[in-house]
């Protein structure tokens, strides 16, 4: 079978059918309908000559969508809320006279994209904390691993495997957060009219205000939110999808982020993500292993932060009340953020569920680096025996330039500690100094910031959101 259409590789290879539903036209076309049977039923109840017969014609035809008429009829007339108007009234021909009633294209264009960016954030909330669970666990297993920290990605102090992970963990706290917060404060658009004003429904309700603002108060209930933006023009403000993007801009941030630091583990064969028995690393190189799933993590990322900036400039360059420059924008970026998205966290969750870790090569590592991070508590050491600070720091500055010069230009192991064992400056013994080399004397409070955040910032997130955990996970292309 030929495919002559392009397809997105975010609804083909990556994205969940959960995220994809959500920005479906199903889903969309049929919140439409939803929203007029909203306003319909809201100016029943205040006064409209509106049957309940009307309504429940219109009740029983949310789902089933002519997709050929609407189409027909969007050629016909340019434009797609009507032409769906007259596909709802052909199913619906006694509640044909009163669907959308006084509004404008925005009720249902926007009202709709505020429910489907909610709907989206709180799937996106439940993948965030799937991860958290994963690595809450990765990091009390390893909360006590000594690994090597880098800064400048050159050895520094130990750190430990599961520390590390918490700051994986810390961003994507954040990003929570972030979610959480959107998801609060979002609003629906309301009805408010051509340019903001509620004019329509002012004169429908006969200049009775009141009526005009419980109006809102009614489909907003119906639709599940607690109020409706208090002023807008046509539109609610495009900072609203501007907000939205950066926070999953902020999630793509915090996964690359992680998917960086393991690539780079990966390369020191330290830690790895998950490989099956059958996976291909190279059609050329049987012998590659490639980090992929991070690699992918890392180039969706790439993605959501560019496509970030389209909601700033439709923001920053909306005409006073409405202009349409925003449409064909935001019917692109903001759905493929939302999936992409979704596609990271779906390998993220993936990745963080089954990371191979490598005991043996990360104590190799540190091995060959002790010697130097150890070179302080010896300096201190040979203080306490009567020597001079300056005069040993000299010393071991000297000894760990030719140490480094046999490891680098060499290719011999670090023969620090024989080289001060040698110098009788410091008077210690090759066994006093190897009792320095104890790689647990040099993590810190590893540990315990380990289990501190885990009780006082994971565990309270993870009680919250128990149902996130317990769902079962769809089936992930990774």
């Amino acid at each position: 079978m030929k495919k002559t259409v392009y397809e997105s590789p975010l609804s083909s290879r990556y994205a969940s059918a959960e995220m994809q539903y959500i920005f479906s036209p199903d889903k969309k076309f049929s919140t439409w309908r939803r929203l007029w049977v909203a306003l319909a039923r809201a100016e029943m109840e205040l006064g409209l000559p509106i049957t309940q017969e009307q309504i429940d014609e219109m009740e029983a035809h949310l789902d089933d969508i002519d997709y050929d008429m609407a189409a027909a009829k969007e050629r016909e007339l340019r434009h797609d809320v009507m032409a769906h108007i007259h596909t709802f009234g052909a199913v619906c021909p006694k509640a044909m006279p009163i669907i959308h009633l006084g509004a404008t294209s925005c009720y249902v264009g926007d009202n709709t994209d505020i429910i489907l960016m909610r709907e989206g954030l709180e799937l996106i909330r439940d993948k965030l904390v799937q991860v958290l669970g994963h690595l809450a666990k990765f990091a009390n297993t390893y909360k006590a691993l000594p690994t090597l920290g880098f800064t400048h990605f050159q050895p520094a102090q130990l750190v430990t495997v599961g520390k590390r992970a918490t700051l994986w963990m810390n961003d994507l706290l954040q990003d929570l957060e972030e979610v959480e917060y959107r998801i609060s404060t979002l609003k629906l658009l309301g009805c408010k009219g051509t340019t903001g004003t509620q004019a329509s429904f002012l004169e429908l309700f006969e200049g009775d205000h009141e009526k005009c603002k419980e109006l809102e108060r009614c489909i907003a209930e119906e639709m599940g939110f607690s109020g409706v933006a208090p002023v807008s023009g046509q539109t609610y403000s495009r900072k609203v999808d501007a907000n939205v993007l950066n926070t999953l801009s902020g999630i793509a941030q915090s996964a690359s982020k992680f998917a960086t630091d393991l690539r780079l583990l990966c390369h020191l064969k330290e830690v790895e993500e998950p490989f099956e028995a059958h996976q291909i690393g190279s059609s050329a190189m049987p012998y590659k292993r490639n980090p992929m799933r991070c690699e992918r993590i890392c180039s969706l990322a790439r993605y959501v932060i560019a496509d970030a900036a389209n909601p700033a400039v439709t923001a920053a360059t909306q005409w006073f009340e409405r202009t349409l420059d925003d449409s064909a924008n935001k019917r692109i970026s903001v759905p493929e953020a939302f999936l992409a998205v979704d596609a990271i966290l779906n390998i993220y969750t993936n990745v963080a569920g089954g990371l191979v870790v490598h005991e043996k090569v990360i104590e190799k590592h540190v091995r060959e680096e002790l010697p130097f991070m150890a070179s302080e508590n010896i300096m201190m050491d040979a203080v306490k025996r009567g020597g001079n600070r300056q005069e040993l720091h000299e010393r071991i500055r000297v000894h760990s330039l030719e140490a480094g010069r046999n490891v680098k230009d060499r290719g011999e192991p670090n023969n620090l500690i024989d080289l001060i064992a040698a110098d009788p400056m410091f008077g210690m013994s090759r066994e006093e100094l190897t009792a320095h080399l104890e790689p647990s004397r040099y993590i810190g409070r590893c540990p315990e910031q380990v289990d501190d955040f885990l009780r006082e910032c994971i565990q309270p997130v993870l009680d919250a959101h128990a149902g996130a955990l317990k769902r079962t996970e769809t089936e992930l292309t990774v």
